[in-house]
């Protein structure tokens, strides 16, 4: 879609190269929702092309992930053989309800930054102890989890002109066994309900609930809980009001398949765990 409202298109090389924030800004990356319908409030485009950041990059610490690294680059990152976690990336990749063209446009920080509850690179990072690094629109610098990054539907916690630069991944969240489990209430629909679990080293057991609720959920055990305890700490850490209602899903419905999942993926690692 052509937005008619747009008078200016700044493209930054540097950081300090940056315009002064003003209303009626908005910074392009992939663009995909932002020429998806109109944004008559819009006078100028920060694009974000000319920075060059570099999309991925494998270190010792771990994996660092561009804002504007595209759904395609991350799918197709060939990780190091003892990252067991990275299938998850091909697995999140894939509950996006998009076409192959928009994987090679859309970014993962964009789909951050739009924090829907389906967005399955929120589901990723924050599984993964994603941590966000935002170039404050003050000059100054921040880092935030990514599970803390989302505050509600379409909420965050970007100031205006702040700017999402990239997510990190430790390396040990790389290195745990995971298990995955994502339903929609049709075949082809959106993420109704996202669950990531993974098992630490030491036995802790991490569960990461998104789509389902409005913002990630993690709840952590020092070992694996047996089924009731699971059962009942999903019921008392999240509140009725905290489950996502739209077209895609009603907050009763969201509740019982989170609750059936996390029982999957418990039984998953579990059984996993023995072998």
């Amino acid at each position: 879609m052509d937005l008619n409202t747009i008078a200016d298109v700044a493209r930054p090389h540097t950081r300090s190269e940056l315009p002064v924030w003003a209303a009626g800004d908005a910074f392009l990356a992939g663009g995909t929702w932002l020429f998806s319908e109109p944004q008559a409030h819009l006078r100028r485009l920060i694009d974000l092309t000319d920075l060059k950041w570099p999309a991925l990059t494998i270190h010792a610490d771990g994996l660092s992930i561009a804002a504007t690294c595209t759904v395609a680059q991350l799918d197709a990152l060939a990780c190091p053989p003892d990252w067991i976690a990275a299938a998850l990336i091909n697995q999140c990749c894939r509950a996006f309800l998009a076409s192959f063209k928009i994987w090679k446009t859309a970014t993962v920080g964009g789909n951050l930054c739009m924090s829907l509850p389906a967005g399955p690179m929120i589901s990723l990072t924050s599984a993964l102890d994603g941590i966000c690094t935002i170039w404050q629109a003050d000059g100054g610098e921040r880092k935030i989890a990514v599970a803390d990054f989302v505050t509600g539907n379409q909420t965050n916690v970007l100031a205006a002109g702040d700017l999402l630069r990239q997510i990190d991944i430790p390396l040990a969240a790389l290195k745990r066994r995971s298990a995955f489990r994502q339903i929609s209430l049709t075949p082809i629909g959106r993420s109704a309900a996202l669950l990531i679990g993974s098992l630490a080293s030491d036995g802790g057991f991490l569960l990461t609930i998104t789509a389902s609720t409005k913002r990630p959920m993690r709840l952590l055990f020092d070992k694996m809980p047996e089924k009731d305890a699971l059962h009942e700490t999903i019921l008392q850490s999240i509140p009725a009001a905290l489950y996502h209602d739209d077209v895609h899903g009603k907050p009763l419905w969201r509740k019982h398949m989170t609750l059936r999942l996390a029982e999957e993926i418990r039984s998953e690692l579990l059984g996993a765990g023995r072998s």
